[in-house]
């Protein structure tokens, strides 16, 4: 069912900072958007990594990694499954992300930490 990790998203005291940080290590910039405001999305220079989507913190959200994104395709199928599994919880429906292309189903692990299947759209 899982693919490749499509992305980490963490949430930054200032993404800005974060994103000139994670520049300083070997990742450039894929592209900046208006998701959440003001959003980075950065990618290991050398290819072989996963890609990072940074946001500035707001409202009751906390500096740290928000959810693990896994690549899929046919995301209907896979939330389908998701849903009929007793393990997963708050499953989402499917929907699509205009900032990022993507269409995205939301869901959690018995702990309560969120988790996404991604589908990439462009």
């Amino acid at each position: 069912m899982l693919g490749d990790i499509d992305h980490i998203e963490i949430e930054a005291s200032d993404a800005e900072e974060m994103a000139e940080f994670l520049k300083s290590l070997g990742y450039e910039e894929h592209r900046e958007t208006t998701h959440h405001g003001q959003s980075f999305e950065l990618v290991p220079e050398d290819g072989d990594g996963p890609l990072f989507e940074i946001h500035t913190v707001e409202g009751e959200e906390v500096p740290g990694i928000n959810h693990i994104a896994y690549a899929v395709e046919d995301i209907e199928a896979i939330t389908e499954k998701l849903k009929e599994d007793e393990n997963v919880d708050q499953v989402s429906d499917p929907y699509y992300v205009e900032h990022t292309g993507r269409t995205i189903t939301n869901f959690r692990d018995p702990d309560g930490r969120r988790f996404q299947m991604v589908e990439d759209d462009e």
